[in-house]
């Protein structure tokens, strides 16, 4: 069945403005609310000490997560692929868990296991605080997180086999070399769009994060909270929209690295 031209024409205009009003109506606005009172006061505001601390706490936060879901991403992938194991379906599960549950019941499980008065809440008596400091916000965002590289590097060993790892294990390599030289070179772009995507996930991670932060300016305030504190609590909807849009702003950088990783890869 083809559609007559006035069906096609219909079909596109409803998708074009539900995309308008659902994405580019409200980008507009907080551009708009952004910048009606100039770039300089953008920039004052996005300069303060609480601003500039919630900056470098989210890529404090980006810069510990994703050299650990790396490795564990590479790792699973290798164990998911190229082993056989029992128990290999419920990891294939565990890994997609983040996907099916909500972050704020990810960061109230944390507080259950991590909390004063949770199964390793102990660890407190020892100067080891994980829940309302960075080291839970780190935790719940690396579960947040954790499937992205799996998903990524998982497809593309299926795609390349294991071939080229097994002659090169014939001629004498061992597993190290064989993984530096042969492994790591085929799957670098399967491994870069999974960290990229990382990166994107880890800067804009709120719900699970805001169960175990204090939101503490200076201490445990990321960007997502730095917006939800001045538009929730301090009723400061300019200094809000001006962190969105420096979020929106970072976004917009990864979605383009994302197309021009994904042009290269394709293009391999």
């Amino acid at each position: 069945m083809n559609p007559t031209p006035l069906t096609r024409l219909s079909l596109r205009t409803v998708a074009l403005g539900y995309l308008f009003v659902l994405l580019v109506l409200p980008l507009v606005i907080i551009l708009w609310r952004t910048f009606e009172n100039g770039i300089g006061a953008f920039i004052d505001s996005i300069t303060t000490p609480a601003a500039i601390s919630a900056f470098q706490l989210s890529l404090l936060i980006v810069a510990i997560v994703v050299p650990l879901n790396v490795v564990f991403g590479v790792i699973t992938a290798l164990a998911l692929v190229r082993g056989r194991f029992p128990g290999r379906n419920l990891v294939q599960g565990i890994v997609d868990l983040p996907f099916a549950v909500s972050p704020v019941v990810v960061g109230v499980a944390l507080i259950l296991l991590w909390g004063a008065g949770g199964w390793l809440g102990g660890l407190e008596s020892v100067g080891l605080k994980v829940i309302f400091s960075l080291p839970g916000m780190v935790i719940a965002t690396i579960f947040v997180t954790l499937p992205f590289v799996v998903r990524e590097v998982e497809p593309v060993l299926h795609e390349i086999g294991d071939d080229q790892e097994q002659a090169a294990a014939t001629l004498g390599a061992s597993k190290w070399q064989t993984f530096w030289r042969i492994t790591l070179p085929a799957i670098r772009w399967g491994l870069t769009y999974g960290v990229v995507l990382t990166v994107a996930r880890a800067l804009g991670e709120f719900g699970a994060v805001i169960m175990v932060s204090s939101a503490l300016p200076g201490q445990s305030l990321t960007l997502t909270l730095l917006v939800h504190s001045r538009y929730i609590n301090d009723h400061n909807t300019f200094g809000a929209y001006s962190a969105a849009t420096l979020l929106m702003g970072i976004a917009l950088v990864v979605l383009l690295l994302m197309t021009v990783l994904e042009r290269k890869r394709d293009a391999k």
